[in-house]
């Protein structure tokens, strides 16, 4: 599986983005995705997860204003990002992964593929 996530780019405090993650492969429905983010000196750090069934999970930080979704058709998981703040500001990069451990779905070591990540600036 091969990842690109595209949709970045630099928004107003309050504003909303749409990320988006093209995967190529025939068994991309059958992975777990997520989405995780990492800011200047910090690591990398759990955002979102969709399973392949459709069950969403989030970080605290973001729940109530993230949603993660994914089309299957057209092999995308996507994240769409409302009330955006200043510290939401990062490098976002999308995963995938089979038969994943819920429990281990916001560990990066947990994920086999990973896109080249999507800059997020969010200015206040």
């Amino acid at each position: 599986v091969q990842l690109q996530a595209f949709g970045g780019g630099s928004v107003q405090a309050g504003d909303s983005l749409r990320l988006s993650c093209a995967a190529s492969g025939r068994t991309f429905s059958s992975h777990g995705m997520g989405w995780f983010r990492q800011a200047p000196g910090k690591e990398r750090e759990f955002v979102a997860h969709i399973r392949s069934g459709g069950s969403t999970y989030y970080a605290d930080s973001v729940r109530g204003r993230f949603t993660i979704s994914r089309d299957n058709a057209k092999n995308t998981v996507y994240l769409q990002m409302n009330s955006l703040k200043p510290e939401d500001t990062a490098v976002y990069y999308c995963a995938a992964g089979l038969r994943l451990i819920l429990s281990t779905i916001r560990l990066p070591a947990t994920y086999d593929y990973w896109g080249q990540g999507t800059l997020v600036t969010v200015s206040s």
